[in-house]
């Protein structure tokens, strides 16, 4: 083995135990390399690309990160039809000896079925463990090509960037007199399930053909059925995503080429595209531009692909009549303001979800704390979505309505008794507040600890800044500005839970254990530096945030057991 291949953490004879990897040289090797993937893809040099991504697929690092994104996220414990699942160290450990290329078959996959807002039902195709990590190992290499291939205006499911950013972009486009009038709103006609698999392996998709055509034709299992797959990507699949976004890459620079290749024509025009996943708007300045010049390209672009438009979601609109984009509606008014508010169907949906949770009583055991605890949750991520809009209306209204919600729910449980007696069990005082929802959950070692109802009308409103176009998280140039970004995001998510928010700054946002920064969508566990069945406190300074994959391995080290399990008297979830 070659100094070059051993410092970019290429793959030893035999895997090493896996509580035993060093976390922090595993993420600085994938690190580099992707680095390099990007600086090459720069200049123009493909066959070095073509180098590093090999490389990188068949380092150890890459295939431990790959894993390591397998067993932490929501789906490690759902298992593909040959129902194994990578639960234990061992495990872990000998999932590094099938992540090869040679030899390689992926398995069906296994077919299930959700439901969509508007009563259909979606299919997911879940992959088995191996196949999902094969997945991840090669979406290391392609994913740094892609954010640099990647049109500056699309935002879904891309590294830094999120529905707000999409929503600001929508904004800058519309504001002002001189702003486009017309919007030419976009919804692909299932565009994971129809992507042209003829297209994807002519030369599109930046990555091995070979493994990417027996991704694409593995099948699926349904009612111990095998189905063979001719066209689409399967959601539910870790590389899919990118995918689909490759797939629709492009379209920008062809509505810039055709009317905006000069200045004049772009003023003339204003044509500009926001795209997040498969919908999309489209801005011009009349409606026969965009139904007779803009559509018809469009149709042609996807068509190219396998994809059509959905003749039912798809429509032009004036600016002054409004649309609805990623739960949000936004509308011009006379006077030139672009005014971006939650949707009625947002709102909707959201009140029916908080109604259920209130006739299921919020918890096993029914009590005002348990209900609490859940509705706060919902409430929280609800308003933090929609903080960035012009929410504070929607916000009071929506308390109005939970309020309404509780005090009939108080009414049904206590039957016999007063509105003065409910008022003074669950709606207390507290400060300059009144009418507060309060109860009590349940904090360990038999005690309870109060817990009041989070009011949507007290979350404060902020304006969201978008990110840079060309911005990218795999160049070392853009490092500081997404840490930057992410301080600020993490700040306004841990409002109101002090413990975590302090230790979070304490250890400069990143984890005790690997060193890695702590994103929003990852799990972290409070450790206890010394535990507290040897003596150690709550206090501050005995406690440390970290992923839970390193929680795990520093138990684990502790312990000498090498098992998975870490003892529920040892850390409190994030």
């Amino acid at each position: 083995m070659s100094a070059a291949e051993t410092s970019a953490g290429a793959a030893p004879g035999l895997a090493t135990d896996w509580h035993s990897i060093d976390w922090s040289k595993v993420h600085r090797n994938v690190r580099r390399l992707q680095a390099r993937i990007v600086k090459a893809v720069r200049a123009g040099r493909w066959g070095k690309v073509k180098a590093l991504v090999y490389l990188l697929t068949h380092s150890f690092s890459g295939r431990a990160l790959a894993i390591l994104r397998v067993v932490s996220n929501s789906g490690a414990r759902t298992p593909g039809v040959d129902r194994v699942l990578w639960s234990t160290p061992e495990a872990k450990t000998a999932a590094f000896s099938v992540l090869r290329r040679h030899g390689y078959r992926p398995q069906p996959l296994r077919r299930v079925y959700i439901p969509k807002s508007n009563g259909k039902m979606r299919p997911l195709g879940i992959p088995t463990m191996t196949d999902r990590a094969m997945q991840a190992l090669y979406l290391l290499g392609l994913d740094p090509i892609e954010e640099t291939l990647a049109d500056s205006n699309s935002y879904g499911f891309r590294l830094g960037r999120c529905c707000a950013d999409a929503l600001r972009r929508c904004h800058q486009i519309l504001c002002g007199p001189y702003g486009a009038g017309w919007i030419l709103e976009g919804d692909i006609k299932s565009c994971y399930d129809r992507i042209s698999h003829d297209w994807l392996l002519d030369d599109h998709v930046p990555m091995d053909r070979v493994i990417l055509r027996k991704w694409l034709k593995a099948g699926f299992l349904e009612g111990g059925v095998l189905f063979a797959t001719t066209e689409g990507t399967p959601q539910g699949g870790i590389i899919s995503p990118a995918l689909a976004n490759r797939t629709l890459d492009g379209l920008e620079s062809l509505l810039a080429s055709r009317y905006a290749d000069t200045r004049r024509r772009g003023r003339m025009h204003k044509v500009h595209l926001v795209r997040y996943a498969d919908d999309f708007i489209i801005t011009g300045t009349s409606e026969g531009f965009l139904k007779d010049e803009v559509k018809p390209l469009v149709e042609h672009f996807l068509s190219e692909r396998g994809l059509e438009l959905s003749h039912e979601k798809t429509r032009i609109t004036r600016i002054e009549d409004g649309f609805d984009f990623l739960g949000q509606t936004v509308r011009r008014f006379g006077d030139g303001k672009v005014i971006v508010k939650p949707s009625k169907k947002s709102i909707k949906t959201f009140l029916a979800g908080i109604r259920e949770v209130i006739r299921g009583q919020g918890g096993h055991d029914g009590t005002a704390g348990e209900l609490i605890r859940t509705l706060n949750a919902k409430i929280k991520g609800w308003t933090l979505y929609h903080r960035h809009a012009c929410s504070k209306r929607t916000f009071g209204y929506v308390d109005h309505r939970i309020f309404g919600m509780l005090w009939r729910w108080c009414r049904r449980r206590h039957r016999q008794k007063s509105a003065k007696w409910i008022k003074e069990k669950y709606f207390k005082r507290f400060g300059s507040r009144d009418w507060v929802f309060t109860g009590a959950i349940k904090a360990g070692r038999g005690k309870t600890h109060p817990i009041c109802l989070l009011e949507a009308g007290r979350v404060s409103i902020r304006r969201h800044v978008k990110i840079r176009g060309e911005a990218n998280p795999y160049d070392p140039e853009w490092e500081r500005y997404f840490e930057e970004r992410l301080f600020q995001k993490m700040q306004a998510t841990l409002a109101g839970r002090e413990q975590i928010a302090y230790l979070w700054r304490e250890q400069g946002g990143r984890c005790g254990g690997c060193g890695q920064l702590l994103q929003e969508e990852e799990e972290w566990q409070i450790h206890h530096r010394v535990r507290r069945v040897d003596g150690g406190e709550d206090g501050l300074d005995n406690l440390e945030l970290l992923h839970a994959n390193c929680h795990r391995q520093i138990h684990s080290r502790e312990s000498g057991t090498g098992s998975d399990r870490v003892s529920r008297e040892a850390f409190v979830k994030a």
